[in-house]
């Protein structure tokens, strides 16, 4: 589990094909020795599993599933990467509960300055758009955010000037595609009213 709180922005070092999968390799600033080979980080949102490392950097492998459904498969070297390490029992919950299961790829429609903060306008897959309110929370790359406002299958952020600066989404353009996982709460109740 995560809460959405960035706690480095990773660079991809290298990218590999191994079979049906790709191996990252991710340059980070967090101290390498104190990560367990098999330890979940979130990357961009993507709960990926340590395999390998060594000082300033560790490899996760991904499947065909996960490149087919993030934006991991559009990963090249030097993209920087939101990362947090997995949240330990009596850690801060800064954000918002996050599993680190992306639910689907947004699309960045519009990007306007107001003041020193970033309103982003993002359109979500249908039927995706049905989990989003305003006032609830979202990640977004692996941050967790509220939505501001929803339109049909677009919602709005607000990105104060420390998030725009500490994370990747400083470098988003119209026409980004990024990660969006619902707020688990959202999930859950739309199962719960399928099957009621």
């Amino acid at each position: 589990m995560f809460t959405g709180i960035v706690t480095d922005v990773g660079r991809v070092k290298s990218v590999g094909d191994t079979n049906r999968d790709r191996r990252f390799e991710i340059e980070t600033a967090f101290d390498t020795a104190t990560i367990d080979i098999g330890a979940s980080i979130s990357h961009a949102g993507c709960c990926l599993t340590v395999v390998d490392k060594g000082p300033g950097w560790f490899a996760v492998e991904v499947s065909g599933e996960t490149l087919s459904l993030t934006t991991l498969s559009d990963w090249t070297e030097g993209r920087p990467i939101n990362l947090e390490r997995a949240a330990r029992v009596g850690d801060e919950l800064g954000g918002h509960i996050v599993s680190g299961h992306v639910d689907g790829v947004g699309e960045v429609l519009s990007i306007e300055s107001e003041g020193g903060s970033h309103r982003v306008s993002i359109r979500v897959p249908k039927p995706l758009h049905r989990h989003i309110a305003a006032k609830g929370s979202i990640t977004v790359e692996g941050v967790s955010l509220t939505v501001n406002e929803v339109e049909d299958d677009v919602f709005g952020v607000n990105l104060i000037p420390h998030t725009w600066d500490v994370t990747s989404l400083g470098g988003l353009v119209v026409g980004s595609r990024v990660n969006l996982e619902i707020d688990m709460l959202a999930r859950y109740l739309a199962r719960w009213r399928e099957t009621a």
